[in-house]
């Protein structure tokens, strides 16, 4: 502890009485800011802070490394986010330096983790309200969460179990040195043999090991005080120990040039840490200097150690400060959330707008940072009160509605019903009125459960679609006249399979025309034969292909057979589908033009302009093509507006 203590009483066997934590004296002594005594105190408040840390560290030297790993804010990291977070941390770090992130990422997964199971009660009772099931469900991602968290604590109970016994082995070994150095002053024993016992004895504390931290400054106090003792009392040779005394002074003046240089450092956590290894260095490594500079160099050490302890609490307040205005801010999401559950709304779109402000509201309360340990338990209770008066009032509408689908299901169910029991029917005169009624009804009715909802609309269409299939297939077998043009054309395409060109453009291009004719001769084919259209066009875009046509006649002679296809079968959708493609190609094209002519001009007003390079004229090749396609499609366009006025 302090070195000021060196004074103090011993028992009749040596020990010291009093310990580091004893009263001081002067404690009855009024007190104020000015006074020597609180100025004193302050000055122990900083030393205690450093021998607290440096007694729980010394118990465990894995603890030193915490201070080396990030402390993040866990309560914004996502549930996956978190358990990847504790699988790292258990997996590479020392058990005993991850404590306070495991304890963080724990409180904070397993408060998303029961938010979520409740969201998810909620679904089950709400899609199932007079069940009598328990409510189970299975998040995998919790299993893994258990197994690391049950691998850190293995590994910690472990780590406590050897620790146990290397601490209580080296407290004797500890306890052991003091009681040698209280009888190391011995008459009959020569002076370099009594130092070579004595530097025995100081090498062997400083590899003695950890001891419990409940017992380090007691323990330490008492070395220290033989330590000097041996050196004040005993008649040593005074040259070896000025000397040592000088060295240890010069060693101990370099910690406080060296301390004096961390008060002004910027990252205070880094110079108290470092402040800790330099106090525990002055107690374990640096022996005694004489008694005419213990005071004063003790002095100035502490007075360095005050103005680094005071920054670092003065960057505690800061952030005791931010975990209040967190505080304050998560009590303003909370008031948000209670008034969302006070807004009575009539739809379920409404209801999912609410319901995304509450999640976003929930996002932002997690993200909102830490606020003060002391009302934690009590912000987070009112949080989770919030949220679930919220669920039970959209939940209370929720059921109010829970009878209008049971309605709706019934009302459905009656059309499914009825539309199985005509779906076979032939009469298709009378039943085709009803099936089509029938389907504008049930789209007048509204939600049902959705449990129910799959299952019953699977079962109205497949009845639907079977009725109407039939109709389908009834209209194109009355249809002789199709079917004998398919016929006709079935063995037309056949023939024209061995259809070979003679290699003369004008006497094959009629032919191909001849072929054309013919085949619209034959007239329309059923709706579910149009197949065979396909085939004949592949036919004819193979003989095109054959021909020196240039791209644009063939492209428009390709067109106009697939026109004259559209317009054979009446088919008014695809036609118009048609044009509003070609509208679209004939803007794009323009814009691509447009584009082309813009880097020419740019072209145009360089220094170079009289010298069209082999960009330039790629530029105007392109466009040259594009005003070609832009042609066709216009001529295309042209065609399909005649159409519709014919």
């Amino acid at each position: 502890m302090l070195e000021e203590q060196h004074d103090n009483l011993q028992d009749a066997d040596g020990n010291l009485i009093t310990d580091s934590n004893e009263s001081s004296p002067t404690a009855d002594v009024e007190e104020t800011e000015d006074t020597p005594v609180a100025e004193a105190n302050k000055n122990q408040n900083a030393l205690n802070a450093i021998d607290e840390s440096n007694a729980e560290e010394s118990e465990d030297e894995t603890l030193r490394e915490r201070h080396e790993i990030p402390l993040l804010d866990y309560d914004t990291l996502s549930m996956e986010s978190l358990v990847d977070e504790l699988h790292k941390l258990v997996t590479t770090d020392k058990v005993m330096s991850i404590k306070e992130h495991i304890d963080e990422i724990k409180k904070s997964f397993l408060a998303k983790y029961y938010h979520f199971i409740e969201e998810k009660k909620e679904e089950f009772h709400n899609e199932n309200p007079d069940t009598t099931e328990d409510f189970q469900y299975h998040l995998p991602l919790k299993s893994t969460f258990d197994h690391h968290y049950t691998e850190y604590k293995n590994k910690k109970n472990a780590h406590f179990k050897s620790l146990e016994t290397n601490l209580k082995s080296n407290l004797e070994n500890r306890l052991a040195i003091v009681e040698e150095l209280k009888e190391l002053i011995n008459p009959q024993e020569h002076i370099k043999d009594t130092l070579k016992h004595f530097n025995e004895l100081r090498e062997r504390w400083k590899n003695a090991g950890p001891i419990p931290k409940d017992k380090y400054n007691h323990v330490w106090n008492n070395y220290h005080f033989h330590v000097e003792n041996f050196y004040d009392i005993l008649h040593l040779d005074r040259e070896a120990r000025d000397v040592d005394f000088k060295h240890n002074l010069e060693q101990k003046h370099k910690i406080i040039e060296r301390v004096a240089i961390l008060a002004d450092e910027e990252d205070i956590n880094k110079a108290f840490r470092e402040l800790q290894d330099l106090h525990r260095i002055w107690k374990e490594d640096i022996g005694p200097v004489s008694r005419e500079h213990r005071d004063e160099i003790w002095n100035q050490f502490s007075d360095y150690t005050k103005q680094i302890h005071d920054k670092r609490e003065q960057l505690f307040e800061k952030q005791r400060g931010n975990e209040v205005e967190n505080l304050s801010n998560k009590k303003l999401i909370i008031a948000e959330i209670e008034t969302l559950g006070t807004v009575k709304v009539n739809s379920h779109s409404q209801w999912l707008v609410q319901i995304e402000k509450v999640e976003a509201l929930r996002t932002a309360f997690f993200n909102a940072g830490k606020v003060p340990a002391d009302v934690n338990e009590e912000t987070w209770a009112a949080f989770k009160t919030a949220v679930r008066n919220f669920n039970s009032f959209k939940n209370s509408f929720y059921k109010e509605i829970k009878k209008d689908q049971n309605d709706n299901l019934a009302q459905k169910n009656a059309l499914v019903a009825k539309a199985v029991e005509l779906q076979n029917s032939t009469d298709f005169a009378i039943t085709t009125p009803i099936m089509k009624q029938i389907q504008n009804e049930w789209k007048q009715i509204g939600h049902v459960p959705r449990k129910y909802s799959d299952k019953i609309w699977k079962e109205f269409k497949a009845a639907c679609n079977h009725y109407f299939d039939q109709l389908k297939e009834f209209k194109h077998e009355e249809n002789s006249e199709e079917i004998e043009a398919f016929d006709k054309k079935k063995a037309y395409l056949e023939s024209l399979r061995e259809f070979q060109l003679v290699g003369e453009h004008k006497t094959d291009l009629d032919a191909i025309k001849a072929h054309i004719e013919t085949w619209k001769s034959f007239g329309r084919v059923p709706q579910q034969r149009r197949h065979i259209e396909g085939k004949f066009n592949k036919i004819l875009d193979a003989l095109f292909d054959k021909l020196s046509l240039s791209k644009k006649e063939g492209d428009m002679m390709r067109f106009a057979n697939r026109l004259d296809n559209l317009s054979e079968n009446n088919d008014t959708r695809k036609i118009e589908n048609e044009k509003i493609f070609i509208i679209r190609k004939i803007d794009e094209v323009q814009n691509e033009i447009f584009q082309l002519e813009n880097n020419i001009q740019f072209f145009a007003n360089t220094k170079n302009a009289k010298k069209e390079n082999s960009i330039v004229l790629e530029v105007r090749k392109n466009i040259a093509i594009h005003k070609e396609s832009l042609d066709t499609w216009k001529e295309k366009l042209a065609q399909l507006r005649n159409l519709n006025q014919e």
